[in-house]
């Protein structure tokens, strides 16, 4: 009984956490900043498809600069514009 409790406790938390907010950067040197429930799939978009976001568009190949778990979209929504405000010289301090 005590396996069951811990596997479906574990679950739970992977859930809670399923959002993510991530800084990209270009080839250009610039950032970008978005969210996801799926990193490896949405980098792959940003990088190949037109799924990705107009701006990192012409700005390929992206890599991952930073990412972030959060419990809820409204949390990481929160964090994503509050970086999207950050100068760059902030962003940077972002991974120390």
């Amino acid at each position: 009984m005590g396996d069951n409790e811990d596997m479906n406790n574990l679950q739970k938390n992977q859930k809670k956490a399923k959002w993510k907010v991530y800084i990209l950067k270009c080839s250009d040197e610039t950032f970008y900043t978005g969210i996801t429930t799926d990193l490896d799939r949405r980098i792959e978009q940003h990088n190949s498809s037109p799924l990705g976001a107009k701006y990192t568009f012409g700005r390929r190949p992206v890599e991952l600069f930073w990412a972030k778990k959060f419990n809820n979209r409204s949390l990481a929504s929160k964090e994503e514009c509050r970086i999207k405000k950050l100068p760059r010289a902030q962003k940077l301090e972002l991974i120390v």
